[in-house]
């Protein structure tokens, strides 16, 4: 393992299956140090630009959604938080996106396999998904976690680690806060996103390979139980009320997910804004928005509470 490093690059072979504290980190950084990982899409490089639909009936469901790391961060205990800057999102110039049988929100209604490959355009430009539609290239990884409490885990479903949270808004210029549950944190990363819609409801987004740079840094001043972000800044179309704080509930019951994240939510505003926690409550009813970011990734759900900053003075 290296030693405490200012930088460091995680290649595609220095990848895992399951999220496991066991697992051995592959380097030790200090706390701010910035790191790039170089992601294989969801599929392993199982599909590639010119796949078919041949293609995703031999795929080998054990090889799929792999993360890179881990990463240990020097000075990262237990009960500490993990700061994760999203610097850079670069995927490839293709990505595909598929409804697998038996998988996604409406598995028993879609029961053939489909298949689109998409070609790619720079980011923040628009690509052709279907003729005379076009979706923008807004990229993020829809794995980033943490060692968790015990494993080992499967990579597919979230939970309070983070994991596989497949949230659209942690995009280039978001900061991630998950909890370290392990000496150095052991975060890893994978799983790429060109485009995708809060939900995932088929199981896949635009999937494609990434080559993502995070900054980490050890908070002891802040404790978090679960993910919470800061949304990246401007106020794009799809951000009308600008930047937002979001806390995340997970869960395997939607409702129990909607109550933690607004729990969640509750305790950041007092935290941060000195509310007391009715006062919370009603603001959340007020101004707050709830938001399925996760549901296809059984047993776990993601819903995630959005505070829009601009409300506050």
């Amino acid at each position: 393992m290296a030693t405490a490093a200012s930088a460091f690059h995680v290649t595609r072979e220095q990848s895992h299956l399951a999220w496991d504290p066991a697992i051995p980190a592959v380097a030790t950084v200090a706390s701010g140090s910035t790191v790039t990982f170089d992601c294989l899409d969801a599929s392993g490089g199982q599909l590639t630009a010119t796949s078919t639909l041949d293609d995703l009936a031999n795929l080998d469901f054990d090889r799929v959604d792999q993360v890179n790391g881990p990463i240990a961060v020097d000075g990262a205990a237990p009960g500490d938080t993990l700061q994760i800057d999203l610097l850079d999102f670069r995927p490839a110039d293709w990505g595909w996106t598929a409804s697998i049988p038996g998988f996604g929100l409406l598995a028993d209604e879609f029961s053939d396999a489909a298949l689109r490959i998409t070609r790619l355009p720079a980011v923040g430009e628009r690509a052709e998904f279907l003729p005379g539609i076009r979706v923008p290239v807004i990229p993020f990884c829809g794995e980033v976690g943490v060692a968790p409490v015990d494993g080992p885990r499967s990579t597919i479903p979230p939970d309070v680690h983070g994991g596989n949270m497949d949230t659209r808004h942690l995009t280039a210029g978001a900061t991630l806060f998950l909890p370290v549950f392990h000496d150095g944190a052991g975060l890893s990363v994978g799983d790429g996103h060109a485009a995708q819609g809060d939900g995932e409801v088929c199981g896949t987004a635009i999937e494609t390979p990434m080559h993502a740079t995070l900054r980490l840094t050890v908070r002891k001043d802040v404790h978090v139980t679960a993910p919470e972000f800061l949304t990246a800044p401007g106020a794009a179309a799809e951000r009308p009320v600008g930047r937002r704080y979001a806390t995340d509930g997970v869960g395997p019951d939607l409702m129990t997910a909607a109550r933690d994240a607004v729990r969640r939510m509750i305790d950041w505003l007092g935290r941060e804004h000195g509310l007391a926690p009715v006062d919370a409550y009603l603001l959340c009813s007020v101004a707050v928005d709830l938001r399925i970011s996760e549901i296809v990734d059984v047993p776990n759900f993601i819903v995630t509470a959005h505070c829009p900053l601009s409300i506050f003075d």
